[in-house]
């Protein structure tokens, strides 16, 4: 009798190391299945010496085979991006093997979608034994959107946006340092994307280079998402806490009065600033506030904001909550947005090589919204961002201005945020006791 393959797809994140974002298929080969099973009805009590037994032996047929097309479920990858990473080095790490789609990453919208590629956020692919892609998922950096590539049997198709069929649970993790943050979070099986967010959480009350010591704990709810019953990555992380030197920081997800997620402390404090003074990642300063030799005038001139230097494409991001004031060509700004804010603050982005698709004057942004990408426009000699910060129209230095703060709920927006936030707290608590008892 020929022997068959039967597939299993099976999650293997409780079964192989922790830490390895990936789900496998195994195999089973056999020619037919044998079933043994033992009954009998025994009293209470009954020596086990005088038990009798009878062995029921069933042989089961052959299972038709399968058609080869469908002895090959692909591998299940969450691939964290890397600083530097190219999708050949990812392709690489997964073991993917497909110059067409190669190919296809190499038209218009695909290459933008690799332009947008950032540290930390969550690469989604399915790969056939043959290094195949059955399906590949790229982040768009600065929101909730993906751009996907899926071999169909009219070939590869592409699209773009949120997919609306997830279907979302929620996950309660804990965990205890040893040694790094991304360690610990490995070996209690959390998402590196959902690690990232909790250092970008906490990154204003815990300094994660220098901070941390062994024995810090940390708890956190988020949501799980699945496509089809296929895990799919990480949604929003709702509630979170972390031990540091004794020190107890917690939040919870909320949303505040404008309708906008934001994270505050159970005493209703918003954790967020009021202000980014770095509308950008993965950049440097490369020219500070104040007088300067202009690169291209070649002589001493007032700069009144902040230089970030980034590669074209970068997303910038919106400093603060605020309306769209303008956005478009302005001399020697180049491409500019220009955004009011709330007490007189206004902040304005030049050099810009583009704007976030839709942006127009009177429109409102969140802090954290993409509002355009860094590029070389206007009196410009490489790719940066010109970023200022002005009050009552009077620039000032966005480096040391000293910036308004979040204004903490009260009245019934505080009793409200108590009453809805209480189970996440409680999922939080119950965490806690269960990682104070396993030190124990």
């Amino acid at each position: 009798m020929q022997a068959r393959k039967v597939r299993i797809l099976a999650d293997l994140n409780g079964l192989l190391p922790t830490g390895r974002k990936r789900w496998a298929v195994g195999a089973l080969v056999g020619t037919s299945l044998l079933g043994v099973v033992a009954a009998t009805a025994v009293p209470p009590g009954t020596p086990a010496t005088s038990i009798a037994t009878e062995s029921v032996v069933e042989r089961l047929g052959p299972i038709a085979p399968q058609p080869s097309d469908a002895s090959d479920l692909p591998f299940v990858f969450d691939e964290r991006v890397r600083p530097g990473d190219t999708i050949q080095a990812i392709f690489r790490r997964i073991g993917a093997n497909d110059q067409q789609v190669i190919d296809y990453l190499n038209q218009p919208a695909g290459l933008q979608a690799q332009r947008q590629l950032r540290a930390g956020r969550s690469v989604l692919a399915t790969v056939y034994t043959d290094g195949r892609i059955a399906l590949l998922s790229l982040p768009i950096a600065g929101g909730d959107e993906r751009y996907t590539v899926e071999r169909t049997a009219a070939g590869l198709e592409s699209r773009t946006g949120t997919p609306a069929t997830l279907a979302t649970n929620v996950e309660m993790r804990s965990g205890t340092i040893r040694q790094t943050l991304f360690g610990a979070t490995d070996a209690a099986g959390i998402p590196d994307s959902v690690a990232t967010k909790l250092a970008e959480i906490f990154g204003t009350e815990i300094d994660f280079s220098s901070d941390l010591r062994r024995g810090d704990r940390f708890s956190v709810v988020y949501e799980s998402l699945h496509d089809q019953g296929m895990p799919a990555g990480a949604g929003r992380i709702l509630a979170a806490e972390f031990v540091n030197d004794g020190k107890r920081h917690t939040v919870v997800l909320h949303r505040d009065e404008d309708g906008a997620d934001t994270y505050f402390t159970p005493e209703g404090r918003g954790l967020s600033q009021a202000f980014l003074r770095y509308p950008l990642e993965f950049s440097r300063i490369s020219s500070n506030f104040g007088g300067r030799m202009h690169p291209i005038h070649k002589r001493w001139k007032a700069h009144k904001g902040t230089d970030f230097s980034a590669p074209t494409g970068t997303p910038v991001k919106a400093a603060s909550n605020g309306i769209v004031e303008f956005a478009g060509g302005q001399g020697g700004y180049g491409n500019i947005v220009v955004i009011q804010h709330r007490d007189g603050y206004e902040s304005a982005y030049a050099h810009l090589n583009g704007f976030a698709k839709g942006l127009r004057k009177g429109q409102r942004v969140r802090q954290g919204d993409v509002i355009g990408y860094v590029g070389s426009t206007g009196w410009s000699t490489g790719a940066h961002l010109h970023f200022e910060i002005r009050v009552n129209g009077v620039a000032r230095d966005p480096m040391k201005i000293a910036l308004p703060t979040t204004q903490p709920l009260g009245g019934n927006a505080l009793a409200s945020f108590r009453r809805e936030t209480a189970p996440l707290l409680e999922r939080l608590a119950l965490l806690d006791r269960t990682a104070v008892a396993r030190a124990d």
